[in-house]
């Protein structure tokens, strides 16, 4: 049976090559560092790819199924963590460019591309013979001798099944199926949806409109009209590098709620209105997990988290929002104050600004000449090297996929090779917004031991340089560099045995842990000092600056705290439904009320562009980022005790949370590290809600506690 298998797999991969010769995706890379060939990669090669991939995945299943060996852990859930990965070359470089550098031909195969991939998944979760050889391998698994890692990626393999549909019989499997089918295009559509409006929000200024603004800024929206053909003019976009700093320096409040209500109100009407979308997208994730024997989604999805329930994750929440709650109604009534005048959201960015200036003689877009992007670069890659001894050397020998890519060979304390980094700055009309890192490839061992390593990609949107100045970033996005260069080492640095638990693959309330780490760097003074210089003078970034830089780091903590609590509690709303939503705009509002800071601004909604949670990967799972913080908070703390660049406390957190991927419980990784379970203490004495020197009852980040 083994060989009739190969024989049908010899034969297509025959037929196949006939047909397409020229596909780059039809044999493994020739490049530098298995890199993709990206200049050889066009449109038409995609879903051939794709088809292709998909063939020979349900080959290597069907050689699992028909072993006629008794099912074994390396025959079974090994060979299953192996199988595919002609189709992970080519999916892995085209929903990566779905989000970096798309085309309107791209997003048309998307969809077909997404219902492919979503029935080829589906028919291998229900898989009868596949389910019966990984069932019977974890029923087992007592008798077997297994490592750490391989106990993981067995119950990992086994939760994916179960959780999945694998036990589900008759009409039960059939609706399942039709069901993911169906989620699959929604999220994908509604991930287009968000794209093709936001692109079509455009602020125009003349000469008279500019007063506030930054003249760096200025001539950076000067020269985006000038793209547009419309020189003499100004153009204002909702991309973070153009919408951020308008908001925060615009004296004209009429732009700046022209601005706001353009952002707040996209896809909930017209051409890209999301607002049905995301109403079957909640039921259609409630129907599965209904299916599956769960009450909501938030119980299927919070399993193999280290919340693990919803209750859990509401008990975080909560207690962060009544720790935060008086400081931030504080925050508002000193701003109001300040203001004169009531404060609408489309004067908080502006106001808090002009405060932060007066309270601590502080301007973000001030501190933009010491952080010129190629220093910054610098700066964040000296990091790496400092803690971790991982050194980043440019290369010239590795294609890209759009001119503003640059890639760096990643190379160990040892002289060994680590992967490849492509760097990816820019906003582009071909970009979502945002910043992420993703991979190309993940990391894994050979059978014969060898480590085949990863090609990582950090995406952003920062501001671009102009004619006369190079980009110059801004305190926030240097953080956001930070964050998303922290989820790089992880993928990075990893050495793990099995694809399917290497780098990121962890707990989603733990992914976010290395990222937010890296953030407590921004107000370090022995980090700063290394390459924050003024691009023109040279002159290091006064001690003046970065005291002010340190002592406004906490001002709007409690903001910034009940604003991402607002998206946490929209997203468990959304997830924790035992029923259809009939009105999205009453529902959303009635889920983030205990948080809310403004009142309702009628046809505003978040929820309609909230990718992470109805097209990214965040669903039931945005409170993660507030409980990594926790983590962060924590971990940081034994740096500050010992050094924040100590030798031995860097080797630990390599050692136990970088390179250990998903191979274990990331609390059993984490009390590996720190010696302790974490407690939210450190969180609560960095945004100032307990006093620094505060010590005493402390407060462990319990599960079942919190």
């Amino acid at each position: 049976m083994k060989k009739a298998i190969l024989a049908a797999s010899a034969m297509l991969l025959s037929a196949t090559a006939m047909a397409q010769t020229d596909n780059p995706f039809f044999q493994e890379f020739d490049t530098p560092y298995g890199s993709v060939p990206f200049s050889k990669i066009k449109n038409e090669h995609y879903m051939p790819a794709i088809d292709r991939g998909i063939e020979l995945a349900r080959a290597d299943i069907d050689a699992i199924v028909n072993n006629p060996e008794a099912p074994t852990f390396e025959n079974t859930v090994v060979a299953l963590d192996r199988a595919g990965r002609d189709l992970n070359r080519v999916i892995n470089v085209f929903f990566n460019l779905l989000s970096a550098d798309v085309n309107d031909e791209m997003m048309e195969m998307s969809i077909e591309a997404s219902q492919k991939l979503s029935d080829y998944s589906t028919d291998i979760i229900l898989n009868p013979g596949l389910w019966q050889r990984v069932k019977a391998v974890y029923d087992t698994r007592d008798q077997l001798t297994l490592t750490p890692e391989q106990k993981t990626l067995l119950k990992k393999t086994y939760d994916s099944f179960a959780n999945s549909g694998a036990n589900l019989q008759g009409d039960d499997r059939e609706k399942f199926k039709q069901l993911s089918a169906q989620l699959s295009q929604l999220t994908t559509l509604f991930g287009q949806n968000v794209l093709k409006e936001s692109n079509t929000k455009e602020l125009w200024l003349t000469k008279d409109d500019l007063s506030g603004l930054p003249e760096n800024y200025i001539t950076g929206i000067a020269e985006a009209a000038k793209e547009k053909g419309r020189e003499g003019e100004y153009l204002v976009t909702l991309a973070y590098p153009s919408y951020g700093p308008f908001m925060q320096n615009s004296d004209r409040a009429d732009l700046r709620e022209k601005l706001y209500m353009m952002s707040q109100t996209c896809n909930t009407s017209g051409e890209y209105n999301n607002l049905e979308i995301i109403k079957q997208i909640s039921s259609l994730r409630r129907q599965i997990a209904n299916l599956l024997g769960f009450d909501t989604f938030a119980d299927q999805q919070l399993q193999d988290t280290m919340a693990q329930t919803p209750e859990a994750v509401y008990n975080l929440l909560n207690q962060l929002r009544d720790a935060y709650r008086p400081a931030e109604l504080a925050e508002m009534v000193e701003l109001e104050t300040f203001a004169g005048q009531k404060i609408n959201p489309w004067d908080y960015s502006y106001y808090s600004n002009k405060l932060k200036q007066e309270k601590y003689s502080f301007d973000e877009e001030a501190l933009r000449p010491y952080f010129p992007l190629n220093q910054v670069i610098d700066g964040v890659f000296g990091l790496a090297t400092k803690l971790y001894g991982v050194t980043f050397e440019k290369v010239d020998n590795v294609d890209v996929y759009h001119p503003d890519v640059t890639v760096y060979k990643v190379i160990d304390k040892d002289g060994s090779y680590l992967g490849l980094l492509y760097t990816d700055f820019f906003p582009r009309a071909t970009k979502r917004q945002g910043a992420w890192m993703t991979s190309f490839k993940e990391q894994w061992t050979e059978p014969d031991g060898t480590n085949s390593r990863p090609l990582v990609s950090i995406v952003m949107n920062f501001t671009k340089p102009t004619a006369d100045t190079p980009s110059l970033l801004s305190p926030y996005e240097v953080n956001t560099f930070l964050h998303e260069f922290g989820h790089s080492l992880h993928g990075l640095l990893t050495q793990c045995n099995y694809e399917g638990i290497s780098g990121t693959s962890v707990y989603q309330d733990f992914v976010e842990l290395p990222s937010q780490f890296n953030e407590n760097y921004l107000t370090q003074k022995e980090f700063l000092d290394g390459f924050a210089k003024h691009y023109k003078t040279g002159e290091p970034i006064p001690q003046e600056q970065i005291d002010r830089l340190v002592a406004s780091d906490r001002y709007g903590a409690a903001y910034a705290c009940l604003r991402q609590l607002m998206f946490g509690y929209i997203d468990m709303a959304w997830h924790t439904i035992k029923e259809d939503v009939e009105d999205p705009v009453e529902f959303e509002r009635k889920a983030y009320e205990s948080v809310a800071m403004f009142p309702d601004v009628p046809g505003t909604m978040t929820s309609t562009r909230f990718s992470h949670i109805f097209s990214g990967g965040y669903a039931a799972g945005y409170y993660s980022y507030k409980w990594a913080e926790v983590l962060d908070a924590d971990a940081f703390a034994k740096f500050q005790e010992n050094g924040i660049f100590d030798p031995e406390t860097a080797k630990s957190f390599r050692e136990n949370v970088l390179e250990r991927g998903g191979t274990e419980n990331p609390a059993e990784l984490y009390r590996r590290f720190r010696g302790q379970d974490p407690t939210i203490d450190a969180l609560l004495r960095r945004d100032g809600i307990l006093p620094p020197l505060e010590k005493k009852n402390d407060i462990p980040l319990d599960p079942e506690k919190h």
